[in-house]
């Protein structure tokens, strides 16, 4: 039996799960890593930055409906995934399971151990591999994995990272395309605007992270395939949703929107380049946020390229990408195949969280 098991962040489906999923973000050591000698205050600062920081997320969140639609987006993937692979012939049943708001990981695991799923292949729902998303993930199942004899049992693969794959690349391609087209009036005049989520500096440089290299090859194979279509607007990468004193990676996305509107820049299409889902990023601190700073930096036109959610020719690739690592499914063990395509393989994941817990990062308070 064939299972896929797709890991995201998640987010809170109603107001009044705001504050339980910061704190369940905030526990999270990958998210804030305090020096060993005060580990033991994370739950401590957890409940402390999630009931100081719930009263503006409240208001985020009032203003896209009163919830994120993450999990009602994801599952819908997960169902498109499914429908993908049986046309291919391959009877997989697909599994969610969120990081940090429901369905956790735990229900996916139980709900793969009911099944009796003998096969599983891990897809993280982030096209570029970072310590904070899909590390934090991968490090949590690994764990359940070395815990739970019946689950070490399944043999099982993890896609770290899929940014480079030419399915997804298309797909990106294609929408940005349609969104020129459809939202200016001139598609030849706007500036595309890449805004990636951001990581402190510190995990790129003492981590090892691969997540700026790839993001910058994403961003790099994307505009290639826009020019093979006849599109060579002018692009741009920033990074949004930078938290506390400590340095993330530049340039800054409202720095950046800042200076282009002080040479003179009219249009700009945004593209969310790190998100396969609409939800609090794109919907409100893209939409709302970066759009209002825009105009007040004399922008005039702006357009917003849509979250892939259910795009075919998206779901078709994740399809492909699946079929692919399933001969690459394997007990646990330390040593394991590269599967063809895949930029991170899967032996290297616990390599670099390794790296991450020798560097003993530790990540100042926001």
């Amino acid at each position: 039996k064939v299972g896929v098991l797709l890991l995201n962040l998640g987010g809170p489906e109603t107001l009044d799960d705001v504050q339980p999923f910061l704190y369940n973000l905030f526990a999270d050591p990958d998210i804030i890593r305090l020096p060993p000698p005060v580990q033991f205050l994370q739950g401590f600062l957890a409940n402390t930055l999630s009931a100081s920081r719930a009263p503006k997320s409240r208001e985020a969140y009032e203003s896209i409906g009163g919830g994120s639609p993450l999990r009602r987006i994801t599952e819908d993937q997960a169902n498109a995934l499914q429908a993908a692979m049986q046309a291919r012939g391959i009877q997989a049943k697909t599994y969610v399971g969120m990081r940090y708001w429901k369905p956790f990981t735990e229900d996916a695991i139980d709900a793969i151990k009911r099944d009796g799923v003998t096969r599983l292949v891990v897809l993280p729902l982030y096209p570029q591999f970072s310590i904070s998303t899909s590390g934090s993930s991968l490090r949590l199942l690994e764990q359940y994995f070395a815990e739970d004899e019946e689950l070490a049992s399944v043999r099982h693969t993890v896609i770290p990272s899929w940014y480079q794959r030419p399915g997804y690349v298309k797909a990106m391609a294609v929408m940005i395309a349609q969104t020129l087209k459809t939202k200016f009036e001139d598609d030849k005049e706007p500036l595309i605007f890449f805004s990636a989520h951001g990581v402190p500096v510190s995990y790129v440089e003492q981590a090892g992270d691969p997540y700026k290299d790839e993001m910058e090859a994403c961003v790099r194979l994307i505009t290639e395939e826009l020019g093979s279509m006849g599109v060579n607007n002018e692009h741009v990468l920033a990074y949004q949703s930078r938290v506390g004193p400590v340095e993330w990676l530049k340039p800054y996305t409202d720095d950046t929107i800042r200076e282009l509107g002080k040479k003179g820049t009219e249009a700009l299409c945004a593209v969310p380049i790190s998100f396969v889902s609409e939800h609090i990023e794109t919907l409100e601190e893209i939409d709302m946020e970066y759009r209002e700073l825009a105009e007040e930096s004399g922008i005039k036109k702006w357009g917003r390229v849509p979250a892939l959610d259910t795009d075919p020719l998206f779901i078709d690739d994740l399809a492909d990408a699946v079929i692919e690592a399933l001969p690459y499914t394997t007990r646990m063990s330390k040593t394991r195949a590269s599967a063809s395509g895949l930029n991170v393989p899967p032996a290297e994941v616990g390599e670099l969280l390794a790296s991450y817990d020798r560097a003993k990062l530790a990540i100042p308070v926001p």
